[in-house]
């Protein structure tokens, strides 16, 4: 066993635990919207999405609509163009891996990547793929172990269909305990029950997405010209 990966795995180990249960949640999700254990694992596998791949289970019992998922996944992962960017210099001479490291970052692999200081005697380039890949296996083992284990339950779980609800209430709960995230946990509130109430249910999620992205936009931009002027 690799340097690098030994020291990936120690780092990735409280990422197992969650990713672990959250992709079994996710697993019995998709088991108990009627999907065998195939869907959940090859979505978990390709799409590599965390939330959106909640939001497309649901879109799957619809009428399909690839330019609203399409939008949907842009928006939702949109943090993602400004990992990329702080990831520039990291990744730039890891050759092959380059690619997969791509499709890989997730919020977790970028906060580990990003943030560690790797010993002058383990690769990095191996250190970032390690952490990818196993971040990557962590949630398709789960998606795979929760499609396996819903096809033994003969009951229907109720309120499992409000995993993706509970999931959003956290990433609230953890946004707005940091003090310099409240005002933008808060305006997201707003914005979504001001799309709700104008638009209606059925187009109030991308229109209160893109609202929220214009306003932020605008707020950086002024930001950044207060800086400029001072």
């Amino acid at each position: 066993m690799s340097q690098e990966f030994s020291f990936a795995f120690k780092k990735t180990l409280p990422i197992m635990t969650g990713f672990l249960f959250l992709g079994l949640t996710y697993g019995i999700y998709m088991n108990q919207l009627g999907f065998n254990f195939l869907f959940p694992t090859l979505m978990a596998l390709t799409i590599f999405g965390g939330s959106i791949e909640f939001v497309i289970a649901n879109a799957l019992l619809k009428p399909f609509n690839p330019w609203l998922i399409l939008f949907l996944t842009l928006v939702i992962n949109s943090r993602h163009l400004f990992y990329g960017l702080s990831m520039l210099e990291k990744y730039k001479a890891t050759g092959w891996r380059k690619l997969y490291l791509i499709f890989g970052m997730c919020d977790e692999s970028f906060s580990i990547n990003f943030a560690t200081n790797v010993p002058k005697t383990v690769d990095r380039q191996g250190f970032y793929f390690y952490v990818t890949l196993l971040n990557h296996f962590y949630w398709v083992l789960g998606a795979f172990l929760g499609g396996i284990s819903g096809s033994f339950i003969t009951f229907r779980i109720k309120g499992i269909d409000f995993v993706l609800v509970a999931l959003f209430l956290v990433l609230f709960i953890s946004q707005y305990q940091v003090k310099a995230n409240r005002l933008v946990a808060l305006l997201g509130v707003m914005v979504g029950l001001f799309a709700l109430f104008v638009f209606g249910a059925q187009f109030f999620l991308p229109l209160a997405l893109l609202l929220m992205v214009i306003i932020l936009w605008f707020a950086y931009r002024r930001e950044t010209q207060n800086e400029l002027n001072e």
